[in-house]
Order: C-alpha cells, then sequence, then structure tokens
C-alpha cells in the first residue's frame, strides 16, 4: 500500500475516531459498569451481550417486522402533521391579529403534553393504530405550525420592504420572499416534529393497547427480564430516530442552503 493511501486512510479513521468519541465513551463507561457489577448484572447486560442479541434478532428478522412498523406509523403521523401544521402556521403568521386571536389556543396547547390526550384519543379513534398515529400526528402538527408561523412572522422586514419598494405584488413578495425566508425554521420544526412523532409512537405501543411496533417490543422485554433484548431493542429505536433526523439535516442542507446568509 502506497503512502498517500495509508495517509488518507489514517485521516479517514482520525476522522471516524473524532465524530464518534462520545458514542465510545458512553461505551467504555457502560462496559466499566456491567463489569464491575456496578448495578445488578440482571438489569444492566455489557454492551457485547446487547449488540449480540440484536444483531441474532436482525438475523432472525424478528426485530425487522416491528421496526417497519413503527417507522410506518411515525412517518404517517408526520405526514398528517406536516399537510396540517405548515398552512396553518403560514395563515397564523401571515397576519398578525389572527395570530392574536388564536394566541390563547396555541398557548395552552403548546403548554398540554401530548400524552396527556391519549384518553381523548382512544374515545374519538377507538383502540387501534389510528389513535396512535392521530395523536402523534397532534403533537408534530403543534410543533410545525409554530415553527412555520414564527418563521413567516420573522422574515426579514428589509428584504420584504425592497420588494415591496420594487413594485412587487403581494402575492409574489409572500411567495418569493416570505415563504422562501421562513423555510430554515420551518425545517427545524419538521426536524423536531418527526423527533416528536416518532417518541410519542414509541410511549403509544407502550401502553395504549398495542400488540407490536417498537415500543411494545421493548415493554415486553422489560416484563420478562429480556435485558439485553430491551437494550438492544431501544438502541435500534435510537437508530431510527437517528437517521430520520440526519435524512432532514441533508434535505435541509441541499434546499435551504442560504440559511444564515
Amino acid at each position: 500500500m502506497s503512502s498517500s493511501s495509508l495517509n488518507r486512510l489514517s485521516k479517514a479513521a482520525t476522522s471516524l475516531l473524532s465524530v464518534n468519541i462520545g458514542t465510545l465513551i458512553l461505551l467504555a463507561i457502560w462496559w466499566i459498569a456491567a463489569a464491575l457489577e456496578l448495578i445488578d448484572r440482571v438489569l444492566l447486560p455489557t454492551p457485547a451481550e446487547t449488540f449480540v442479541s440484536l444483531w441474532n434478532a436482525l438475523i432472525s428478522g424478528d426485530i425487522l417486522q416491528d421496526f417497519g412498523l413503527t417507522l410506518y406509523r411515525s412517518l404517517y403521523a408526520f405526514m398528517i402533521a406536516l399537510v396540517i401544521g405548515v398552512p396553518i402556521g403560514i395563515i397564523l403568521g401571515s397576519s398578525e391579529k389572527i395570530y392574536q386571536s388564536f394566541e390563547f389556543l396555541i398557548d395552552f396547547f403548546r403548554s398540554t403534553p401530548a400524552t396527556a390526550m391519549f384518553p381523548l384519543f382512544l374515545i374519538v379513534f377507538g383502540i387501534g393504530d389510528f389513535a396512535k398515529v392521530a395523536v402523534a400526528a397532534f403533537a408534530g402538527a403543534l410543533i410545525i405550525f409554530f415553527n412555520t408561523a414564527y418563521g413567516v412572522m420573522n422574515a426579514r422586514k428589509t428584504r420584504i420592504m425592497a420588494a415591496k419598494v420594487m413594485g412587487v405584488p403581494r402575492w409574489r413578495v409572500f411567495r418569493d420572499v416570505i415563504f422562501f425566508e421562513s423555510l430554515p425554521q420551518t425545517f427545524i420544526g419538521l426536524r423536531t416534529s418527526i423527533s416528536l412523532t416518532l417518541v410519542v409512537i414509541i410511549v403509544a405501543e407502550m401502553f395504549v393497547g398495542s400488540t407490536n411496533g417498537m415500543g411494545q417490543r421493548i415493554i415486553d422485554a422489560q416484563q420478562v427480564f429480556d435485558m439485553p433484548q430491551m437494550y438492544a431493542s431501544i438502541i435500534a429505536t435510537g437508530v431510527m430516530g437517528y437517521g430520520l433526523n440526519q435524512i432532514f439535516l441533508i434535505t435541509e442542507n441541499k434546499f435551504v442552503h442560504w440559511k444564515g446568509r
């Protein structure tokens, strides 16, 4: 192997290590705690036992169905939240009078935990998949329209004034200036919303009459004290959330490349 290839390999390894140093530290603390039995071994398996359990679940395909169902429910809830949240946010943000008319309701629901709405959604939609999706969509839509509204309201006034001075029609000011100015804040809302919908779906799968999904898988493993499988399922769920967040970051960087300028 040439020296240039070795240098590239060394730089790649150094870069990989630097961006994962926090993960390595956490794994080291976990391994030490398990090896010294600072926590009962029944409650805290070693990282090796956990990753072996995860690998076996992947090889058998046992975890894939639950993973897919949770991902489907989360994306379904997010799409509903997106379709509802963005238009409402634009309408609220484009008019101070309209926003003030709904300010109490906005602050009220923003202060109400989404999980507190489970009983209401169960009464309305029954014990089924859509009740879980609906409450997650409700939580996600709140985040999206808050951020969209703030993005519209905080669009740079200088650019809006410049467009108006040049005689640009109002609808084009909104389409070509306000809409694009609000996108960075809107994408923050989208990234936060997809994470929140996943959290709500997981909680719903744990406690709202579910027989499948990652939430149910985690709670089932906990109840039979299959700790390696419980931790493995938690890790798989975390990977799902991380992956969804990274997809939105990449999309944001590609389509909102002007942010901060």
